[in-house]
């Protein structure tokens, strides 16, 4: 019973954490402009720290992840809350653009990684009921990064110099952080090896080398990347693109807004869905739906119609995320479950990075971002076709916790 009670102060912890680590390293969109000008380094210089950073998730994840398999997660949550918190004091009194990139891009980055794959591992651990909304709620957590830490960061800037205002999210980051990393805990069935036997039984058996070769996980990897890189341009040109057809600035970022917001509802109604109906079928579902949303941006040209597209697009490419996690619960034993959680993160990571790179140059091609959004849709049914050849790999599930 008290088990039952306590994941939900897991899946708190997971949320929490998110949040602040998202919202420390994207917390630089914010500082940009005041960076620029008191620094004289270029924007497109600082802004390559994001790209780093981007890089640098993506390439620490599994290790970070393999690390809270084997350390259990609170160890490696508590590293990643003091490197990030340290990353992002020292990024504040850089003098040299190198030098901050290295510091905001590979440590942030990094160490945000040390968060996200290892909290997304542990919550699937501690649920065998509700687990579709529990990894959801999370990420949702994660979501509202820029409805409190980004404004957070734009009322320091706007008040202070930018170097004390980093120094200050550093500090909120801190504080938060390091006490609620304290409150993770491994999974129940991992805390003692008295319980491995039972886990096992209800567990496929297979070492991680061969989980990692696995049809399953190369179809989620491949899946993942081909998802995020589907919505990737999107997130990041549609703003550019609304300019582009006359929108004033103001009013086209309030379409990220709109974006932001029908995404915390769409976390949770797949969470729901997924629970009731089954995480294949609703990311399936989600997966073919987001390819089309995406498309739909080619089509509009006023506000009205940016608002109606950016919700329901939103509302798609963030219910669909949270299910991947979900779905390597179902199919790897417990005991790989960061390992393998953070090499789908990775996947994804580099799916991200690929949209700011291939918008910009279709629109210096084409001078349009219509190929932008037809990529995208074709990418979206990349990711449909690989889905549809998922095939679950474990016949036997642990015995649901009581609720």
């Amino acid at each position: 019973m008290e088990n039952a009670r306590y994941r939900w102060v897991i899946v708190a912890a997971g949320g929490l954490l998110g949040c602040v680590a998202i919202g420390g390293m994207f917390s630089l969109p914010v500082f940009l402009q005041p960076i620029a000008r008191d620094t004289g380094w270029s924007v497109t210089g600082i802004s390559s720290a994001m790209t780093v950073g981007f890089l640098a998730m993506a390439f620490t994840s599994m290790a970070w992840g393999t690390l809270s398999d084997r350390l259990g997660p609170r160890p490696v949550v508590l590293t990643g809350s003091v490197v990030l918190a340290a990353s992002l004091g020292l990024a504040s009194v850089a003098t040299s653009l190198v030098v901050f990139q290295f510091v905001f891009g590979l440590m942030v980055g990094g160490a945000a990684a040390a968060i996200l794959p290892p909290m997304m591992a542990t919550v699937t651990g501690w649920f065998d009921t509700h687990r579709s909304l529990a990894v959801s709620l999370v990420s949702a957590g994660m979501g509202m990064a820029p409805m409190t830490m980004s404004p957070l960061a734009a009322w320091l800037v706007s008040n202070h110099d930018w170097r004390t205002s980093m120094q200050i999210v550093a500090l909120v980051c801190a504080a938060i952080m390091i006490p609620v990393s304290l409150l993770v805990r491994r999974a129940p069935a991992l805390e003692s090896k008295a319980a491995a036997p039972s886990t096992a039984s209800a567990e496929p058996e297979m070492s991680l080398a061969q989980a990692l070769r696995s049809p399953q996980f190369i179809i989620l990897l491949l899946t993942n990347f081909f998802c995020c890189a589907t919505h990737s341009g999107p997130i990041i040109h549609t703003v550019s693109y609304a300019i582009s057809c006359g929108i004033p600035m103001i009013a086209a970022v309030t379409i990220y807004s709109i974006e932001g917001l029908a995404g915390m509802g769409g976390r949770i109604a797949f969470g729901l869905l997924g629970d009731r109906f089954g995480a294949k079928r609703i990311l399936v579902f989600g997966l073919l739906a987001q390819a089309f949303g995406a498309l739909g941006y080619v089509f509009v040209r006023e506000l009205a119609a940016f608002y109606a597209v950016a919700a329901l697009f939103g509302f798609l490419y963030a219910g669909t995320m949270p299910l991947y996690a979900v779905l390597v619960r179902e199919n790897f034993p417990l005991r790989m479950m960061g390992t393998v959680i953070g090499g789908t993160a990775m996947a994804g990571s580099l799916g991200m990075a690929t949209g700011p790179l291939a918008g910009g140059l279709i629109y210096d091609t084409f001078a349009s971002y219509a190929w932008l959004y037809i990529g995208s849709w074709i990418m979206g049914l990349g990711a449909f076709l690989i889905m549809m050849t998922f095939r679950p790999m474990m016949a036997a599930r642990p015995a649901p916790v009581p609720a």
